[in-house]
């Protein structure tokens, strides 16, 4: 099979094969948390309600219309408030079901796995200071991972020499976890994952066009740079889809 080819096939359904094969789901093995674990005495970071800036009402088909990839950003800070509505459109968490089970939340997720972390590039968000940050979608706070110099240099070399990622007031990163969605769809689970993503960015497009804000989902990216910004291990978690977010010139 060429290379081509190789990776034509993975946009195939292997939904057939785990019938064939067994899942560690189907073999009894433990289900993976929910949620990434952090230390207990960690200083967790309150967000404000996402109904402080929720709009009341909107124009779905104007806001759907307006939606666009938005690569220029001003130098006005974003509000803590917009950037916990734009974390609650992403992952906000609604309900756990059957007994921590599952997750059900703003976006889809097949079979409600939701494999996928947010970290966070903070460059100007009032009410916190510039480091890398994750978000707990369970508790709806953030946990600050890092504090790395000349963070915006290491964005644009973190996103291929795309300057203006560092420019922007916050960067999302969405790392996977995915033993999350292979436990119960094994070689399944990663076309899955992919589509998943997808899910997540577009609802990060219409909330940021609903607050005036503008973004650009971000595919061409360094792996193990991006990985090596957030602490990640590159084979249990890695970055999978990242996207900035500053405010725009109206």
């Amino acid at each position: 099979m060429s290379r081509l080819a190789s990776e034509r096939d993975f946009l195939k359904s292997k939904f057939p094969k785990t019938r064939e094969e067994p899942t560690d789901q189907r073999l009894g093995l433990p289900q993976p948390p929910l949620q990434k674990a952090y230390a207990p005495n960690a200083a967790l970071i309150d967000l404000p309600s996402p109904l402080e800036v929720a709009p009341r009402s909107i124009d779905l088909f104007d806001l759907i219309q307006r939606r666009q990839s938005r690569r220029e950003y001003s130098a006005e800070p974003i509000t803590l408030a917009e950037l916990s509505f734009l974390l609650w459109a992403t992952q906000g968490v609604k309900r756990i079901v059957k007994d921590g089970f599952a997750t059900m939340r703003t976006v889809p997720s097949g079979g409600s796995r939701h494999a996928f972390e947010t970290y966070l590039a903070v460059n100007r968000v009032d009410g916190l200071e510039p480091g890398v940050y994750r978000y707990l979608a369970l508790e709806h706070r953030l946990i600050r991972v890092s504090s790395p110099p000349d963070l915006p240099a290491q964005l644009g070399k973190a996103c291929f020499g795309q300057d203006y990622v560092g420019t922007a007031a916050a960067v999302f990163f969405w790392s996977c976890i995915p033993y999350r969605c292979e436990w119960r769809y094994a070689v399944a689970a990663h076309k899955t994952l992919a589509q998943d993503s997808g899910h997540v960015c577009q609802n990060l497009y219409i909330a940021c066009e609903a607050l005036g804000l503008g973004t650009v989902a971000i595919g061409s990216y360094h792996q193990e740079t991006a990985d090596a910004l957030l602490g990640l291990d590159g084979a249990d978690e890695f970055v999978i889809y990242a996207a900035p977010v500053g405010r725009i010139d109206a």
